[in-house]
């Protein structure tokens, strides 16, 4: 499975990037697995403005910035998307880019890490009415932390606590990480 784990977050100071490299940690140590962060930092997209929706314009020809994004996107057979919570949402960086794509995720698989207040889960909700739309495959769980940048280092470690609990963030990451190969196997071979 070749994985992208999508940041979801440009802003100054963001906490997000700790929790993509803990997702790419954990996913580094699964059989079969390529991972890839893939920062929205590095595609900086203007607003979507095209006069037709991606999906029914057969003569679209994406700007240069939005088809680096659409490419890269395109690479992959299964997506992680770690979002901050924002206004009870996603963050608007982050729904822009969804707004370029037209068939780049259909039938794939794409889980949710998010963080903040609740845990981000308020955004999670929102983002897996947005990748179903997308027409990519949202998993049923998600991985929602409270005061994450507290439990998880710069370099994605997990604190020592959070590590140790057997039903805590560890078991469900690598729970919803288990659950996303096999969807993407699963999609692959009805490909």
């Amino acid at each position: 499975m070749k994985l992208g784990i999508v940041v979801g977050t440009i802003r100054q100071g963001r906490q997000t990037l700790k929790q993509a490299n803990w997702v790419q940690k954990t996913a580094q140590q699964m059989e079969g697995v390529e991972v890839e962060i893939v920062d929205l930092a590095d595609y900086p997209l203007p607003f979507f403005a095209e006069p037709v929706s991606p999906r029914y314009n057969p003569e679209r020809k994406p700007e240069p910035a939005a088809q680096k994004w659409l490419d890269k996107i395109a690479e992959f057979d299964a997506y992680v998307f770690v979002t901050p919570e924002y206004n009870h949402s996603i963050p608007g960086v982050l729904k822009n880019a969804f707004d370029y794509f037209d068939w780049q995720m259909k039938r794939k698989p794409a889980a949710i890490v998010s963080h903040g207040t609740v845990g981000g889960a308020r955004a999670a909700m929102h983002l897996k009415e947005i990748i179903s739309e997308a027409r990519a495959v949202p998993i049923p769980e998600f991985v929602a932390l409270a005061h994450m940048s507290d439990v998880i280092d710069d370099d994605g470690n997990l604190s020592a606590e959070a590590a140790a609990n057997p039903y805590g963030p560890q078991t469900a990451l690598g729970n919803l990480l288990t659950e996303l190969q096999w969807y993407s196997n699963a999609l692959l071979t009805a490909k």
